[in-house]
């Protein structure tokens, strides 16, 4: 009794095996048709280059799959074209080490200077600044030529006005309180995002926020531009182009 009871769980446990295997074998070969039908399809598609004329499609056949090529429209810009560098751009050889950027060696006080870019542009530097960059706590070589009470006798530039007024308001702390210039803000008068400068103060000597020159001013490259520039100044005042007259505009627009 025992035997036949194992037998017959042995006999049932094959048939639901052999039949899980005939339906994986079943799901095998319903893809391989439907490949097999992909395929066909691909074989007999069929593209006539002259129904297309750009861009240019060749059809090749190998192993049974189709190749298709497709050749770039003439007018395309090739990707080597792109951008300023006209050297390849899949190597990182000695040929796009770019030119080591040179600037004017003349001394100061020799050199001719330029023009503003436009109305109260900061002025490029027009003489060599070797040895006198960089500007430092203990030392900053330019005041030495441009202070506005020597500039005249050494042929510089004065450093302007603007340059020694103190713009930014008074703020401290009172309490929980934060003060601008003595009134209290968020109850006197509004944020401190107010973009209005305060009223200038002069000073009798250079304001720290003007002491880094060469934040503003740089010299100039004497490399040829990569890239054309056809903008024009419209200079204001006559004498734009050589002077700066912030001191007197730098409210505009905020007051």
């Amino acid at each position: 009794m025992l035997q036949r009871k194992i037998y017959t769980t042995v006999l049932v446990a094959s048939f639901a095996t052999l039949s899980l295997h005939a339906m994986d074998m079943d799901r095998v070969n319903e893809i391989v048709r439907q490949m097999k039908a992909a395929q066909g399809m691909v074989e007999s598609a069929v593209v006539d280059p002259a129904a297309v004329p750009t861009p240019e499609v060749a059809v090749k056949k190998s192993a049974k799959v189709a190749v298709i090529s497709v050749a770039p429209a003439k007018g395309t810009i090739s990707e080597e074209s792109l951008g300023l560098r006209k050297t390849n751009l899949y190597t990182e050889k000695a040929e796009t080490t770019p030119e080591a950027t040179k600037y004017t060696a003349a001394a100061p006080g020799t050199s001719k200077r330029f023009d503003r870019a436009y109305e109260n542009a900061p002025p490029m530097i027009p003489h060599s600044v070797d040895g006198l960059l960089p500007i430092t706590k203990a030392n900053n070589s330019c005041l030495g030529c441009h202070m506005p009470d020597v500039a005249k006798s050494m042929g510089a530039t004065p450093i302007p006005a603007s340059h020694f007024m103190d713009y930014r308001p008074t703020t401290v702390m009172k309490g929980n309180s934060v003060v601008k210039e003595g009134k209290v803000v968020g109850k006197d008068i509004g944020n401190t995002s107010d973009i209005k400068l305060a009223k200038a103060k002069k000073l009798d000597h250079l304001y720290q926020g003007r002491y880094n020159c060469s934040q503003c001013h740089a010299p100039q490259s004497t490399q040829k531009p990569l890239v054309g520039n056809t903008f024009t100044p419209d200079f204001v005042t006559k004498d734009g182009a050589k002077r700066s007259h912030l001191i007197d505009t730098i409210n505009e627009g905020v007051e």
